[in-house]
């Protein structure tokens, strides 16, 4: 409650507060809005999900509680991937934090290979497309092959920007002797939308499966429960990305992709065993 509560109050305050003056303007009711304006600190979503994972993780048992309050704080705020990721989880880096550590020549140097693999893709590749997407979508009347054009280029700039700061995080993170888990793997060779988002943003992913979809009853329940698990952590994911219905409708844009596959995927027919063949069971059921 402390937790997602100062992350509501920071983040949401203002979302709340304009959409009920919105909602009371259509029926006519006047409201003066508050003046108070809240300014959203650096990093509160991720490091409020870090913290979440280890009062989650020691509430069921999974981790023991710590006495050190510095490790903890650390843990927390650990500054190289404090802006934007990958989120971790208390049971894989607290343990570093409270382990000694050594300067390692082979981990400086890969660290180094990684800041300089993610400068490239964030100043040569994503600054580079993100002008021309930029230029495409500031035109008042596109063609049809050239709002494409701006599409492809703005979904090579966001997967080069993000993933550079990544690289960025884990290089540094090496310098320090930290390890930070990978957040991206091929995303845009998925073949499915679940395989998309097992290889995107792969802590943030995990976070929402393991503390939202999986409590929540994950796909052991009926395809009803089911579908309403991914609609509720889409929609929750959405709504964590920014206070804006702009990301709430991209969170249920996801949630109706996954759940339109898995529909197309049960009601396909079954392929026909081979003969003197006995059928076998795909592993994904």
């Amino acid at each position: 409650v402390t937790n997602f509560g100062m992350l509501g109050f920071f983040k949401y305050f203002d979302f709340f507060v304009d959409n009920v003056a919105a909602a009371l303007a259509t029926m006519g009711l006047p409201w003066h809005q508050p003046t108070l304006r809240i300014l959203l600190p650096v990093g509160i979503s991720f490091y409020t999900f870090q913290a979440m994972s280890y009062t989650i993780d020691v509430y069921k048992g999974e981790l023991h509680a710590r006495r050190n309050l510095l490790d903890l704080a650390t843990f927390v705020s650990f500054f190289p991937h404090l802006v934007a990721g990958p989120i971790q989880r208390a049971s894989f880096l607290l343990p570093q934090v409270e382990t000694p550590r050594r300067f390692s020549v082979d981990k400086a140097t890969s660290g180094f290979g990684l800041i300089c693999w993610g400068f490239f893709k964030k100043l040569v590749i994503a600054d580079n497309v993100g002008v021309i997407a930029n230029k495409v979508f500031a035109l008042g009347d596109p063609t049809f092959p050239l709002l494409w054009s701006g599409v492809f280029a703005f979904a090579i700039q966001i997967y080069a920007d993000f993933s550079a700061y990544t690289d960025i995080a884990r290089g540094t993170s090496r310098w320090l002797g930290f390890e930070l888990t990978e957040n991206f793997d091929h995303p845009y060779l998925a073949r499915t939308p679940a395989d998309f988002w097992r290889r995107w943003n792969i802590s943030l992913s995990s976070w929402f499966r393991d503390y939202v979809y999986i409590p929540l009853g994950g796909s052991k329940a009926g395809d009803a429960k089911w579908a309403r698990n991914v609609m509720v952590t889409f929609l929750l994911s959405g709504l964590w990305h920014g206070a804006s219905w702009n990301y709430v409708l991209w969170g249920a844009y996801h949630g109706v992709l996954l759940v339109l596959t898995r529909a197309r995927r049960i009601l396909k027919p079954a392929a026909p065993a081979a003969a003197g063949r006995k059928p076998v069971v795909a592993a994904l059921i």
